[in-house]
């Protein structure tokens, strides 16, 4: 098959050849998403880094670490001066009109009208789209999908490394304090929220109400609502990766924390989400835009008696 993009690989056949194990699970763990590392922070600019994580829905199952591997590779995440090959292909993710086309639509939200590859929106969305239709939905064959990006093993196993880079590493395991909070939350699953609800004495929890009862069965004191548990921190940098027993902030802004959830790993978090539904566990929604940030109570002790 050939490619649709400019770059094709001098010398390589189009036949796809085994990959290396360390590649290989490096590609089990790119299904589906990760925090960014130190490397992604300091690499990717901010409003990139946002945008790969942004579109990584539009394909279930591909990370957004395999979106910025492909920015970095083509064009340094836009940072290459014209942006634009021999063969054609432009823009920050290096397409060929032709080939952008068919994979523009719908325009994502912020992206141009009419849409163009030289937009990072537009372009980012339309690389999971093209990704997706060849073979990264719900991972199942992901080294086909980067092939298709350009016609190379070598690239292949290029992007999948970088990618592998950008994923933040999960921590080993909660320390004594965190899975003393992890373990409370968890055993209020389907507990009724109620709004000021601090425990069984009001019929239930709301989202700081549970946090707080959480810490305090660790013997950690954290203030009461969302927003002074925000402030009261020690707060994480931002980007950082959180650790199963944080504490993560959804709000307008810094100053308008609305909502908290603990971390408990993996990607996952338990809260008590709002009237007339109950203490769950779900997806943390660090990508969320109304993310502004995460805490360590355990880390400082928060007050421990």
């Amino acid at each position: 098959m050939n490619s649709a993009f400019a770059k094709t690989a001098g010398g390589i056949g189009c036949a796809v050849v085994a990959l290396p194990l360390l590649v290989i699970v490096a590609v089990a763990a790119l299904l589906g998403g990760a925090p960014p590392s130190q490397r992604a922070l300091a690499d990717i600019p901010s409003a990139m880094l946002a945008l790969y994580r942004r579109a990584e829905p539009e394909c279930p199952g591909l990370s957004w670490t395999v979106l910025a591997a492909i920015g970095k590779v083509e064009t340094d995440h836009g940072r290459h001066p014209t942006m634009k090959s021999t063969a054609g292909a432009v823009g920050p993710m290096q397409f060929l009109p032709s080939t952008f086309a068919a994979y523009a639509h719908p325009v994502p939200p912020g992206g141009k009208k009419p849409p163009t590859p030289w937009d990072p929106v537009d372009a980012v969305h339309a690389a999971a789209r093209l990704l997706c239709a060849h073979g990264a939905r719900h991972g199942k064959n992901l080294h086909r999908a980067i092939w298709h990006y350009n016609h190379s093993d070598a690239y292949v196993r290029q992007v999948l490394e970088i990618a592998n880079e950008y994923a933040a590493a999960e921590p080993a395991a909660p320390s004594r304090a965190a899975a003393k909070v992890i373990a409370f939350a968890r055993a209020q699953l389907g507990t009724p929220y109620v709004w000021g609800g601090d425990g069984p004495a009001e019929g239930g929890f709301d989202c700081s109400g549970l946090t707080q009862a959480a810490y305090h069965a660790a013997g950690i004191t954290i203030p009461r609502v969302a927003q002074a548990q925000y402030d009261h921190g020690p707060r994480l940098p931002k980007g950082a990766q959180p650790a199963p027993g944080d504490l993560l902030f959804f709000g307008p802004s810094p100053s308008n924390i609305t909502h908290v959830s603990i971390y408990i790993g993996s990607g996952r978090a338990i809260d008590a989400p709002r009237p007339g539904t109950v203490i769950r566990e779900g997806p943390a929604r660090t990508s969320s835009p109304t993310y502004q940030g995460a805490t360590r109570p355990a880390a400082a002790g928060g007050g421990a008696r």
